[in-house]
């Protein structure tokens, strides 16, 4: 374990051999940088708990940007996926790193779940983003904030590690979405991304697939099947779970009312919004803070 106990605090801790957990807070108002080697042997699961993070690949020349309680999940056995990333000013974010041998004795009995487990994809790589839950935020946050002893610090974060993967993996038995984010075409990955910045961008008054499609230079076909394989879902499902969530966070602010919210997310009467956010979370906002 390393420690830093000036503003910037960096906390690595190996779990067990070949898998380590990285927490770092940056309670600074500058920007910072973290380089750390990491082989193509590893499994690398990044989730930005406040502001954002960028992740820079081949000497800076290309970068993703990880948003507040969203995660990013590298795996590519090809090439080295150093951790060259800047952390925002008041920053936080927990990296999970995984020798894929590790990570089979996870999942052997549930390899069918996790595509890139599967003997098929042994030489693909793998790029993931998705937004967070609010369980998996929630147990994230408790990496950090905790009252425990120091001699129990380890088996409460291994505990709390394991909680988070069996989370972020989990899947009904309802759910017949195959999510399989391989597409073998770097260039058509960054434009599905694109897409999906789009579709936010404009979630006031979303585009239609045709023009979502002609923004990011893709045939229509091309865009509805990269969409769901890499984001588990239609472009439109995705954003309907995107508005609800993000309606969801400024509801939880307590900075606007309901009123308020179903503007910001596009909803031209809050009826129309209550209606939403009562089939995406099963109560009204005023029921579900009331709960929350």
């Amino acid at each position: 374990m390393k420690k830093n106990n000036d503003k910037k605090l960096y906390l690595e801790t190996a779990i067990e051999d070949g898998f380590f957990i990285i927490k770092y807070n940056n309670q600074t108002e500058e920007t910072q940088k973290i380089i750390r080697e990491i082989n193509r042997n590893y499994i690398q699961m990044h989730f930005c708990i406040k502001k954002s993070i960028n992740f820079y690949f081949g000497k800076r020349g290309y970068s993703i940007e990880v948003l507040e309680n969203n995660s990013l999940l590298l795996y590519n056995p090809m090439h080295d996926l150093p951790i060259d990333i800047d952390v925002a000013p008041k920053g936080k974010w927990i990296s999970l790193l995984i020798s894929i041998e590790k990570f089979h004795t996870f999942f052997t009995a549930e390899a069918g779940l996790i595509h890139f487990l599967k003997d098929e994809n042994i030489d693909k790589k793998y790029y993931y983003d998705k937004i967070l839950t609010p369980n998996e935020i929630v147990v994230l946050n408790q990496m950090f904030d905790y009252g425990l002893h120091s001699s129990l610090e380890k088996l409460y974060t291994k505990g709390k590690v394991f909680e988070l993967l069996s989370l972020y993996f989990h899947k009904t038995d309802n759910d017949n979405v195959q999510n399989c984010p391989f597409l073998e075409d770097e260039e058509n990955v960054e434009k599905i991304r694109i897409s999906k910045n789009f579709l936010i961008d404009n979630m006031t008054n979303p585009p239609s697939l045709i023009e979502i499609a002609n923004h990011a230079k893709l045939p229509l076909q091309h865009l509805k099947d990269g969409f769901k394989q890499i984001y588990g879902e239609t472009a439109f499902t995705f954003l309907f779970n995107y508005k609800m969530e993000f309606a969801r966070k400024l509801l939880a602010s307590k900075k606007y009312n309901v009123t308020e919210v179903s503007f910001e997310v596009g909803y031209s009467t809050p009826s129309h919004f209550i209606a939403a956010f009562k089939k995406k979370y099963g109560a009204t906002p005023k029921k579900y803070l009331s709960n929350f």
